[in-house]
């Protein structure tokens, strides 16, 4: 790779002209702000490089880290254009110690910038004798519709505080309190990971929350998806019975005094106002049984039980890593309606995921009911029958005499509207409003068009990613599911690193992959609750090796690769070891999921596709990915065996599914489309296939048909052999099968299946049928990387090295797209405009790019009115296919084509 950057960096460093000064602007420690809870013994620093000069790079940084005034680590000047994840080189850290840093950087013009502003992060434990705490659960037996327990502790402080850190989870979720006032910010914590194998813990800085002499500490748990109903067949219990606490409280004096404050059998424990959570169900509370004051110093508990010390493992406890569950936008009320069936329905405009709060003024002992739905039916009434057994349904009682805000706390709910029972007369909007709830990741992508309805297709694919990438990327956010499947996961893992930062929400998930692998196999569903996964699915559990390649691609996150190595590894030796002269033709596949089936198929137009054929797709396919990581990682003799597996594979395809003439076995779009994708096909016979995807395509009158599988590649297919006004052609249209019919029925996410809500507007069987199902929003991923054109090369992961080619298309005249990365903005943009083609790149400091411009020749192509031979720091390759191609450095562009 240093190949790579070496002539062009000598390029720009020749061709600068010095301006204003570069400055550090965003820091990153393990890719998060100001973390609390760092494991990892050599954390990874970050940092963006600014500046307003064109063909900026960094050619020396510095870093001083401290703990408290002392020096702990300082680099000195490294002369490196390193500026992500540079890999820490000091003495050991220590477990609960902070540590504070500043980083300054050279640019090409030979001076430093200013020391960023200083920036911190903690560590967390990192044996597991660092735990004093032990854990408690209730000292009461619970009834039957287990109430979330209540735990509280009194304690005093004795002098000036100098730092308070407390260290919590839970068996179930939690809700913390420091009197009176809540902890954090986070919600449904400790979050879902294979409990047994890794539960997370949380840290938060209580210094500022701490009061001078008593204080109190207050937590109330729900059985989460630790005990409660998940998965299908109404199962409970799945890793436990029990509810317990964990909570470590570790309080550093200013004269150096330390003490202790943790979970132990002098706790108290009783139960309050929330007398039933379930995720799939909802919750209810009852104001009239809350305790009153019992999160404040001085509260009468001697009627509560005291904690039961349990005995439970500490071993398997993980700091957290990935960005927490939080509050996210606000929905009010855009319509309130009565059905025709006589129900009182709100709409709140938005199929979102969260839940509803209330504020409402009533007698004691009124019950208030709300139900949720995602739409509603042909006659314009509450429609249910796709949440399955999901009562969705939250239940607030009044205490009454006074305004009350009611709001769940450990379950939540996928809708667009809510229908409320239980209040007489007219609903007032004031007094309801939606809240969406989803992991806590930074949006990083845009994208927009000349197209409204694409433009809306884009709001569907992000708000799909928000619903569902809920601490895991579930399915679906609202029926009796809600779980991380494998192959919804890996087939919009691309387009989700777009929209939003995915990277530590993918660290973390691909950990719990790896930890629920069984002899390589990867369960259908992750973490697994569907039981003992004893075959892989071609197409889910690829997701092993998928979804890490996709995010060093994204991020250049070397460290997940490695991490995810062995995993990747052992799914690829789990396929050999079942495959017959390398071909796998056995066992159970989901197949090219929810593809296109009219319902009166006489004459064979179903979409069938060979599921074997898939499954030896997808083999070769995370072969290749496995040798593509073996070589990053430099483990030469993994790459050269799995180089020569993967050529095994291909061949037994070819015998196997491929006549002489070039025709698969299946002649679907998907068969077409994996083969192409995935180079199954000799290179002599790929020009043929690609013209029979053509040819089929057009024989469904431009419909796709692909299901989940084919789907996230159609596009990027055609686009690579030549028939980009095809994709454009099934981009933009609107009847079913297609992206935008959902869209022209109202749709505000994305759907399960193609036609959920058929054209006379009934509905698919409600057995399946999600009106917020990311998979099929896949086709970001071709809007981005290729209708707009913004790309990374292999040889620079993480858009260090960049690659801008737009493909432009009929039925547009402008599509833009921008994306934050770790280096800075990239974006791009082309409109089309009387006899002009404009288009506008901006690369980000201490970066590449090969930028493709589609002109005739580069005499045609001028650069901020000057021609681009004119342009210092733009080297002009020459043509390739319709394009001009140049390399530049840092800056923004703005290219003129004539016709």
């Amino acid at each position: 790779m240093r190949k790579v950057f070496l002539l062009p960096l000598v390029l720009l460093m020749s061709t600068t002209v010095g301006f204003a000064q570069s400055a550090v602007t965003a820091v990153w420690v393990e890719n998060r702000e100001n973390p609390l809870g760092v494991v990892s013994a050599q954390p990874r620093f970050s940092w963006r490089l600014q500046s307003d000069k064109r063909n900026t790079v960094q050619t020396a940084y510095e870093i001083n880290l401290k703990e408290g005034s002392a020096t702990a680590w300082s680099t000195g000047k490294v002369n490196s254009n390193q500026s992500v994840h540079v890999v820490y080189n000091g003495k050991p850290l220590e477990s609960g110690k902070k540590y504070t840093w500043q980083v300054r950087a050279w640019d090409n013009s030979g001076k430093p910038s200013a020391w960023s502003k200083p920036a911190f992060f903690t560590m967390g434990l990192l044996n597991e004798a660092d735990w004093k705490a032990s854990w408690i659960t209730p000292g009461f037996t619970e009834d039957e519709n287990r109430p979330s327990p209540l735990f509280r502790k009194e304690f005093e402080t004795k002098r000036k505080l100098r730092s308070a850190i407390a260290y919590v989870t839970s068996h179930g979720m939690y809700e913390a309190f420091i009197n009176g006032k809540r902890i954090g910010d986070a919600y449904l914590t400790p979050g879902w990971t294979s409990y047994h194998n890794r539960l997370q813990y949380q840290v938060y800085d209580l210094t500022n929350q701490l009061a001078s002499g008593r204080n109190t500490i207050g937590v109330q748990l729900g059985s989460g998806w630790y005990r409660g109903n998940i998965g299908f067949s109404g199962q409970y219990n799945v890793y436990g019975k029990d509810i317990a606490l964990l909570f470590q409280l570790e309080i550093e004096y200013s004269d150096g005094t330390k003490e202790l404050v943790i979970s132990d059998g002098s706790w108290k424990t009783s139960t309050g106002e929330i007398q039933y959570a379930e995720i799939y169900h909802g919750e209810t509370i009852d104001h009239r049984k809350e305790k009153a004051g019992w999160l404040n110093p001085g509260y009468n508990d001697s009627e509560w039980s005291s904690a039961q010390v349990a005995g439970f493992p500490k071993n398997t406890l993980i700091s957290t890593i990935n960005e927490p569950v939080r509050k996210q936008e606000t929905f009010k009320p855009v319509k309130i309606f009565t059905t025709p069936a006589g129900e009182k329905v709100i709409d709140f405009g938005q199929n979102l995921v969260g839940w509803v709060v209330m504020r409402f003024n009533g007698k004691a002992g009124d019950s208030i009911f709300i139900t949720h739905a995602e739409v509603l039916d042909k006659q314009g009434n509450f429609y249910i029958d796709n949440l399955r057994s999901a009562k969705c349904r939250n239940i607030f009682v009044l205490r009454g005499g006074q305004q009350e805000v009611f709001e769940p706390h450990f379950t939540w709910q996928g809708f667009r509207y809510a229908r409320i029972e239980g209040i007489k007369g007219e609903l007032l909007p004031e007094n309801f409003e939606a809240v969406a709830l989803y992991s806590d990741m930074e949006p990083t992508g845009t994208f927009t068009s000349s197209n409204p309805l694409i433009n809306q297709l884009q709001h569907n694919i992000q708000w799909g990613q928000r619903g569902n990438f809920l601490d895991v990327p579930t399915d679906c956010p609202q029926r009796d599911e809600r779980l991380g499947w494998t192959g919804d996961a890996q087939a919009f893992s691309r387009t989700a690193s777009f929209n939003m930062n995915v990277n530590s929400f993918f660290a973390k998930w691909l950990r719990d992959v790896e930890a629920d692998q069984v002899e390589g196999k990867v369960p259908f569903v992750v973490p697994n609750v569907l039981g003992k996964n004893e075959v892989n699915s071609a197409g889910w559990a690829d997701v092993a090796t998928i979804a890490p390649w996709n995010m060093y691609l994204a991020y250049g996150d070397k460290r997940l690769l490695e991490t995810q190595y062995n995993s990747m590894k052992e799914f690829v030796e789990s396929m050999r070891k079942i495959a017959k002269n390398d071909l796998w033709n056995t066992g159970f596949h989901f197949g090219d999921w929810l593809f296109y089936r009219p319902g009166d198929d006489n004459d064979g137009r179903a979409a069938v596709t060979d599921k074997y054929l898939i499954a030896q797709c997808f083999y070769a396919h995370s072969t290749e990915l496995l040798v593509n990581a073996a070589k990053v990682l430099g483990k030469t003799e993994d790459a050269a065996s799995y180089s020569d597996l993967l050529k095994r594979i291909r061949t037994a395809f070819v015998n196997e599914y491929l006549t002489p003439s070039g025709r698969l076995v299946s002649s679907t779009q998907t068969a077409y489309v994996l083969a192409l994708q995935f180079d199954m096909f000799p290179e002599q016979l790929r020009e043929q296939a690609a013209k029979r995807l053509a040819d089929n395509i057009e024989s469904y009158d431009y419909h796709l048909t692909t299901g989940f599988l084919g789907t996230p590649y159609l596009c990027h297919v055609l686009t690579r052999y030549g028939y980009s006004d095809i994709a454009y052609r099934l981009l933009l249209q609107d009847s079913y099968p297609s992206w935008l019919y959902p869209v022209k029925m109202g749709a505000t996410t994305i759907w399960e299946r193609w036609d959920g809500i058929r054209p006379d507007s009934t509905f698919q069987t409600p057995g399946m049928n999600s009106f917020n199902h990311y998979a099929y929003g896949a086709i970001g991923d071709w809007m981005y990387r290729s209708m707009v054109g913004l790309d990374t090369e292999e040889d620079g992961p993480g858009y260090r090295h960049i690659r801008v080619k737009p493909h432009i298309g009929e039925g547009f005249t402008h599509a833009s797209a921008s994306l934050k990365t770790y280096y800075g903005t990239v974006s791009g943009g082309w409109k089309k405009e009387n006899d002009e083609l404009q288009m506008t790149v901006e690369i980000p400091a201490n970066t590449t790019a090969k930028i493709y411009i589609p002109a005739a020749n580069a005499e045609s192509v001028t650069e901020s009115g000057k021609a681009l031979s004119a342009i210092a720091g733009i080297k002009i390759n020459g043509g390739e296919k319709g394009y001009v191609v140049i390399e530049t450095g840092s800056g923004k562009y703005n290219f003129i084509v004539k016709k």
